[in-house]
């Protein structure tokens, strides 16, 4: 009995070990088990949190490009960091040609605002970049509205002979060009005395100048949309209203830099035929009271740097070739309309002056590279004015940025200076000067105060007292 009496403590105290050790061992596991969940529930509530906080409201989306432009007006430009998605300018082209180049963008730029509002851009650090995009700090000045030009137009011609400003067809829309000629006295400030324009003759993006009563046409773009240039030349006589011809330009050219100067015809630069290709060479004809004297063009000393969009200004046996760009839309290749399509355009400040020797001079660049502003210039003073322009592009969304200042180029000097303020931003506006009144009228506007971008293609009309 003792025997067994011992085996069965034994086996007893044998099974409380076994028992003990089970039960810690389980404590343990179970104690693993939830620190484990807890660490996971961690981490997933502190991704969640990250996640959240890396993608902004509509209201911070909106609060990011509201203080963008309020930079902007200090002179210091903030964009967000979108380099994770920009797109390459092939597949930026086709969105925004026409928010570039004519009207009807209204339903993208609604589009754009609805994808800020909900929130769904990937918004990443801001970065900083140069001012050139910003509005330069100017004068305001007063502007008066005056009665608006028959028909908006945009890249449409033009000039002013003693109280007369002619405005030369232009643009529309992207698929409809004008082909006449509207009128505006600067007497009775009234428009009136339309006349067409020859059938061959192009629409837009022409070269011009004048001796005071004959007009000088020189090449340009014929048709709508982006339809390369034609060499047809033609001379206008604004008393008889009767159109002559003049021998072709050696190869067409779209847009050139064109004036008179001592007694021959200079055309410089602009676009080749494909509207993209930067053109260098420089030819003149002789021509006097609407007669050209010679059979042929000659070829002269080519211009430093070419391109379109120059303002061109002879002042006192001077030949001024102002700002420009290389490089312009193009027709899409195999399209049947020669749809426009975006090309890498470069717009630039240069200034160069032709002397006597026939030397081109290097001077003092303008405030910031200004372009499409071939008629939107008037010498006052001894000083060359110029109205808008556009400058260089949006570097990430890679829209056109418009001009709404007012620069002087002070020919006794040789200085620059901003001495005022437009209504809005504008590009190929024509300008002309009266009686102590600067005028500017037509062109493409801006889509308001705070957004530079091209809009509407107007025909409005403002005047404000010029004192230099």
């Amino acid at each position: 009995m003792a025997r067994i009496a011992h085996k069965h403590a034994a086996s007893s105290t044998h099974w409380t070990v076994l028992s003990t050790c089970m039960g810690l061992l389980g404590a343990a596991l179970l104690v693993d088990f939830m620190w484990a969940s807890s660490s996971s529930s961690s981490s997933s509530s502190s991704s969640s949190s990250s996640s959240s906080s890396s993608a902004p409201s509509a209201t911070s989306a909106y609060s990011s490009l509201a203080s963008n432009w309020a930079l902007e007006k200090s002179g210091i430009v903030v964009f967000p960091d979108l380099q994770s998605r920009r797109k390459s300018d092939d597949q930026l082209q086709e969105e925004h040609v026409k928010a570039d180049h004519g009207p009807g963008s209204d339903a993208k730029e609604k589009h754009d605002q609805g994808q800020d509002a909900k929130g769904k851009r990937d918004w990443g650090r801001d970065r900083f970049l140069s001012a050139t995009f910003a509005d330069l700090a100017a004068p305001d000045m007063k502007w008066e509205e005056m009665p608006p030009a028959p028909v908006p137009r945009l890249d449409g011609a033009a000039i002013q002979i003693n109280n007369l400003l002619y405005a030369f067809s232009g643009y529309r829309t992207l698929d409809y060009v004008h082909s006449h000629v509207d009128v505006f006295n600067f007497t009775s400030n009234t428009w009136g005395g339309r006349f067409n324009t020859p059938k061959d003759m192009a629409n837009s993006h022409l070269g011009m100048a004048t001796d005071g009563r004959y007009v000088y046409i020189v090449s340009g773009q014929y048709g709508p949309q982006c339809r390369g240039p034609v060499a047809h030349t033609f001379i206008l006589d604004t008393e008889t209203k009767k159109w002559d011809r003049m021998p072709p330009l050696p190869a067409p050219r779209y847009a050139p830099a064109t004036q008179l100067w001592r007694g021959r015809l200079h055309v410089m630069g602009g676009g080749k035929e494909n509207r993209h290709t930067p053109a260098l060479e420089h030819w003149s004809i002789a021509v006097k009271d609407g007669k050209v004297l010679e059979k042929e063009w000659r070829t002269e000393v080519p211009i430093p740097r070419g391109g379109p969009h120059r303002a061109c200004v002879m002042v006192d046996d001077k030949l001024y070739v102002i700002g420009g760009q290389e490089g312009d839309f193009m027709a899409k290749p195999g399209s049947p309309i020669f749809k426009c399509s975006r090309r890498h355009e470069v717009v630039y400040s240069d200034v160069y002056m032709l002397d006597g020797g026939m030397k081109w001079k290097v001077l003092p660049p303008m405030p910031k590279p200004n372009s499409h502003i071939e008629f939107s210039w008037v010498v006052v003073n001894n000083s060359i004015v110029i109205t808008g322009g556009t400058t260089e592009k949006h570097p990430i969304n890679k829209r056109m940025i418009l001009v709404g200042e007012v620069f002087r180029f002070d020919l006794d000097t040789l200085k620059w200076t901003v001495i005022g303020k437009l209504p809005y931003r504008v590009k190929t506006a024509i300008a002309g000067f009266w009686d102590g009144w600067l005028y500017f009228t037509s062109g493409q506007r801006d889509r308001g105060p705070n957004n530079p971008q091209p809009k509407m293609v107007i025909g409005d009309m403002w005047r404000t007292k010029l004192r230099l």
